[in-house]
């Protein structure tokens, strides 16, 4: 983070964050188009860093039932054990991926701005599509998922590696493409965002000790507030609007930013 863009740039993209995290739009996307078009730059750990502050934001929207999962699990409940082999299941191939591509991603990927915004405007119309599928789901119920429903959302969330796809939009499209209803998929994809964030921010903050110092750590603690607290509201009101509304105003978004992006580049050089 350059020293003159002052606070208010990690304010703004903390909220940014906060907004897109939980929404099938890609957090990471946003966040680095926000610096390629309008200045406001950031280093490679800063976008990692604060994520966890919008995944917090879950804890505090299910602490409720999180609270519970971990009674039952302790207790001997079948379903909590099973639950939470689904969320492994579900984690375990991004991780593996993230930790052996987090330099080519980082790197090459997160440079390309183009990139982006074709995997923004592609990526919405995939959503759109899935949106309006006449699909029967067979699982509305996130503790009934089978294990090879959460190890095909595993597989789906490893394409959120690249900037652009939607960490949460892989998932969801997964999810209701083998059986999920999309209230089901909306929710599994916050549950198995808490092992996955929480690993990156702690991989990448050992990754990255020697980078961070008095200055970048007020920057970072600025936006990891501001995405704790605007994706708790995500997090509180998003399941209700997709019931309502489905994924279409998303699809939406994602296709308008990517358009305006790729107009940007091709036509006016940015």
């Amino acid at each position: 983070m350059n020293a003159d863009q002052g606070l208010f740039v990690p304010l703004i993209l903390g909220i940014l964050e906060g907004l897109t995290e939980f929404l099938p739009v890609s957090s990471t996307g946003h966040l680095l188009l926000a610096g390629h078009f309008f200045g406001l730059t950031q280093p490679a750990t800063f976008v990692v860093l604060i994520q966890l502050g919008a995944i917090l934001a879950v804890v505090t929207v299910y602490f409720a039932k999180l609270g519970v999962l971990i009674r039952d699990a302790l207790t001997g409940k079948r379903y909590a054990w099973n639950f939470a082999l689904s969320v492994i299941l579900a984690c375990f191939p991004a991780v593996i991926a993230g930790v052996l591509l987090r330099d080519f991603i980082q790197g090459d990927l997160w440079e390309s701005a183009a990139l982006i915004c074709w995997t923004l405007l592609i990526g919405g119309f995939i959503l759109l599509i899935v949106d309006r599928l006449d699909l029967k789901p067979k699982y509305d119920d996130i503790y009934t998922f089978p294990w090879h429903l959460a190890l095909i959302v595993g597989l789906f969330q490893m394409l959120s590696l690249v900037p652009g796809v939607s960490r949460s939009g892989s998932t969801v499209v997964g999810g209701m493409l083998f059986g999920a209803s999309k209230r089901a998929a909306a929710e599994f994809t916050f549950f198995i965002a808490l092992p996955i964030m929480v690993g990156a921010f702690g991989y990448d903050l050992y990754k990255s000790r020697d980078l961070i110092d008095t200055s970048i750590a007020l920057n970072v603690a600025i936006g990891f507030a501001a995405a704790f607290i605007v994706g708790a509201i995500v997090v509180r009101y998003l399941l209700n609007f997709v019931s309502r509304y489905g994924f279409a105003p998303f699809a939406w978004w994602r296709i308008a930013v990517g358009v305006f992006g790729l107009v940007g580049i091709y036509f006016f050089g940015r």
